[in-house]
């Protein structure tokens, strides 16, 4: 038979022991989104902190929560868009289904999942920003 301190030591473990299994996704055998901060600027480039030429690279199914912050360019769509971000295959160029996205100014999150078949992939802004926006374009890499 249990005696009270030792109830009240079990109570606590497994309340512990809950409270973790609750606090991470891992234990519960969901994945942890990892994000992605970029930035579509005024001077039509993604842009992407302590890399010079931006590129995403992402495991086959990556749960990904890209947190895209838009600045203005000089022009800009009627719905009121200033970049677009869209996924393309880069050997046939076909987009990829739910990565067309459309940016307003400021900072908005989007979750994605990456695509499961490894290999390049190019994003494009599909609002014509400015002259420049045929350069507004970046690599994604799904590894195997």
């Amino acid at each position: 038979m249990i005696n009270q301190k030792d109830r009240l030591k079990l109570l606590l473990w497994v309340g512990a022991a809950f409270a973790l299994w609750c606090s991470s996704p891992s234990l519960r055998g969901q994945s942890q989104r990892r994000i992605i901060e970029i930035l579509a600027d005024r001077d039509s480039r993604y842009k992407m902190a302590g890399q010079k030429h931006p590129e995403i690279i992402a495991k086959p199914g990556e749960e990904l929560t890209l947190r895209i912050t838009a600045r203005k360019a000089q022009t800009h769509n009627r719905d009121g868009s200033i970049h677009g971000f869209m996924l393309l295959r880069a050997k046939d160029r076909k987009p990829v289904d739910g990565w067309d996205l459309l940016l307003r100014p400021g900072t908005q999150e989007f979750n994605l999942t990456a695509p499961v078949e490894p290999g390049e992939y190019l994003i494009e802004c599909t609002v014509i920003c400015s002259p420049d926006h045929d350069q507004m374009n970046m690599r994604f890499v799904v590894e195997p």
